[in-house]
């Protein structure tokens, strides 16, 4: 764990992407140069340390996060639109990441909100929602408006700052098919009403520029609050605005994205 490194000569990898046939993909890259721990790259040399952080520790065994954390912003390239829209289609979720000096912020600021309040979902469930408890008031997921909200995503992925990224956070559950752990039909057959009723008839979006995604369990960091994705290309302000009552991402309160 502790940073030594740092004064010797060795493969430092960087985490990229490039496109491949229109194919968005992932791939690690090799680059001599003294050897930066995964910790202590995107700082200031006068804030490196020689041991990991705690809340950094993780990435001993998250090898992806550490390729993440590994990378210099300079080498991160955005997810265009397209890119996007073909990691979803493909269901290639993993693919989506963050800028690493955000992947960085991110886990600093989960580590002080579990210190602070217990866990993610009690924070978010009474200082982001608002809600008192996940008793839904309708049988049907979006029937109440109380039983839904629309919030801007606290962390976004490193894509197209065109893109707005928003979450839908439901008091209601979606059923899965337990030989995937994907949403049945049925659930993938209400969340697509929804979202055309919210954002292309009600909203004015253009069908191709909107999308959505419900993470799969391996790839979810709030697991007792059911939620999806929603994203919009090039959405108007006052639009994005009306439908989140004007909430402001955490990480812009912050200053990470």
């Amino acid at each position: 764990m502790a940073g030594t490194g740092d004064k010797k000569k060795s493969t430092t990898r960087f985490y990229s992407r490039h496109e491949d046939s229109g194919k968005a993909i992932t791939s690690m890259t090799s680059h001599e140069g003294p050897s930066t721990a995964f910790w202590n790259v995107n700082l200031l040399p006068s804030q490196h340390t020689t041991e990991c952080p705690p809340y950094l520790q993780y990435a001993f065994t998250d090898l992806k996060d550490q390729a993440i954390l590994s990378t210099p912003d300079s080498y991160y390239h955005r997810h265009s639109w397209s890119q996007v829209t073909d990691l979803i289609t493909r269901n290639r979720l993993d693919l989506l990441q963050r800028v690493p000096s955000d992947l960085r912020r991110y886990r600093e600021y989960c580590f002080k909100i579990v210190k602070e309040h217990g866990s993610i979902m009690s924070f978010i469930l009474i200082h982001r929602l608002h809600w008192t408890d996940l008793k839904p008031l309708s049988e049907s997921p979006f029937q109440n408006p109380a039983d839904y909200k629309i919030l801007q995503n606290d962390w976004p992925y490193g894509i197209d700052l065109r893109i707005t990224h928003l979450i839908i956070w439901t008091k209601s559950s979606f059923p899965e098919d337990p030989r995937t752990e994907d949403l049945t039909d049925e659930a993938r057959s209400e969340i697509d009403a929804f979202v055309s009723e919210v954002f292309m008839e009600r909203g004015g979006c253009e069908r191709e520029k909107v999308r959505w995604f419900r993470n799969w369990n391996g790839l979810k960091s709030v697991h007792a609050i059911e939620h999806f994705h929603v994203l919009l290309f090039e959405a108007g302000e006052g639009f994005v605005r009306g439908l989140t009552g004007g909430d402001v991402a955490l990480g812009r309160k912050t200053g990470v994205v």
